[in-house]
């Protein structure tokens, strides 16, 4: 008995020990944007608990007190209704339900990443001359790659700012889709090729905080962090100088080489970096020879460029950039590696093999005509087997 009283107080213990070995930096954040959206969750929880707790209460109450030994409690097997008993069970919930409507009207308007900031905290609006640091973010496989356009350098797997000066991230990636998050600053936005997402944040105290990607993308996905440091502006200004000394140029050949896929990226600094590589890796053209997004969605508003576009194909081209280099990167999807799939051809129930990757659908080049329009052309995808299909175009994410 003392050794299952002694097991019994163990067994209590732990869960503090659990919770003190516990990262609460969600629940104490040191940005202003993280504090709304950690107030956001303590107000829908205390609304919640108003009724959680009350029916768990009466729950136990009535099962105790209408017990079957308790003979001393009413019996009213005749009774089915109560006006008053109807009202507080439906108006309490409603009540809720608003309360918890108007809460989230307004911060989804209020805490919208795409809106510029308002204020430094609760206390402090933002002075009229604060101009904004300015961060161009770029999730490559699989490390981070931050621009400071206003500053002309660029940092891989390490980032910083000055406490108390609004920061408008521009995000975007290089191959599939990741999300940015520092749990210390804001809530995380996705990072998505061709595209660009936007957060406006602020960092309130001094500090070094973690930040990752919060979206599966491949094998390398666990190990893609970087360190976020909230630095006085005189601790920037000695930051930005040593990137400055120790780093070096960044880029078109650079940056390919950086683009490939690799995993634990030490932290690197880029002196200085191409002023329009940025927006080339936005609009997927940093590869020699690519179209970018931008003038092909140009010619497209102009009515498009007819038959003389027919070139235009190859330069369109964006999964396969480097499955002509013999790389293959286990990523998430066979698309953005030019890989084919690694799993096992499955059987049929008549025992012959079915494979699952089918690049260019030859199977379908036995009827003759088989891949061909009625216009004499080859469809896509299903060209007789002469050539692989085409790669996917990620034009439309």
């Amino acid at each position: 008995m003392p050794k299952l009283m002694k097991f019994s107080r163990l067994l209590s213990v732990l869960p503090l020990l659990f919770l003190a070995g516990c990262n609460m930096v969600v629940m104490a954040p040191s940005g202003d944007i993280a504090v709304q959206q950690r107030d956001l969750i303590v107000i829908s929880t205390v609304l919640m608990l108003l009724i959680i707790i009350p029916v768990i209460f009466l729950t136990l109450l009535f099962a105790w007190r209408y017990r079957h030994s308790n003979t001393a409690a009413t019996y009213a097997p005749e009774w089915h209704h109560s006006t008053r008993l109807e009202i507080v069970i439906w108006a309490a919930p409603l009540a809720i339900i608003i309360a918890l409507g108007a809460v989230t009207w307004i911060s989804t308007h209020k805490l919208d990443p795409y809106r510029p900031l308002d204020r430094l905290d609760a206390a402090r609006a933002i002075p009229a001359d604060t101009k904004p640091l300015t961060v161009e973010v770029v999730a490559l496989d699989w490390k981070w790659l931050f621009f400071y356009p206003e500053l002309g350098i660029a940092t891989v797997n390490e980032l910083a700012a000055p406490v108390d000066m609004p920061i408008n991230f521009k995000i975007t990636a290089s191959s599939v889709m990741n999300s940015f998050y520092i749990p210390a600053l804001a809530g995380q936005i996705y990072a998505m090729p061709g595209m660009e997402t936007k957060l406006h944040a602020v960092i309130n105290k001094e500090g070094e905080y973690e930040g990752f990607s919060a979206n599966y993308s491949g094998s390398g996905f666990s190990h893609m962090r970087f360190k976020f440091h909230g630095l006085t502006r005189e601790g920037f200004d000695a930051w930005v100088a040593k990137v400055k000394q120790q780093g070096t140029m960044l880029n078109r050949d650079a940056y390919l080489k950086l683009e490939k896929p690799s995993e634990k990226e030490p932290v690197r600094y880029y002196a200085g970096a191409d002023a329009d590589l940025y927006e080339a890796i936005l609009n997927m053209c940093a590869t020699p020879g690519k179209m970018c997004m931008n003038e092909m969605m140009h010619i497209d508003m102009t009515g498009g460029g007819g038959k003389e576009s027919a070139e235009n194909h190859d330069k369109l081209q964006y999964d396969n950039r480097h499955a002509d280099e013999g790389i293959v990167a286990p990523a998430a999807t066979v698309p953005a590696t030019g890989a084919p799939a690694r799993s096992e051809p499955a059987n049929t129930s008549d025992g012959n093999s079915m494979q699952h990757d089918m690049p260019g659908m030859q199977g379908m080049d036995s009827t003759p005509g088989a891949g061909m329009r009625h216009d004499g052309h080859s469809m896509p995808g299903m060209n007789n087997g002469a050539d692989p299909a085409p790669a996917q175009l990620n034009n439309n994410n």
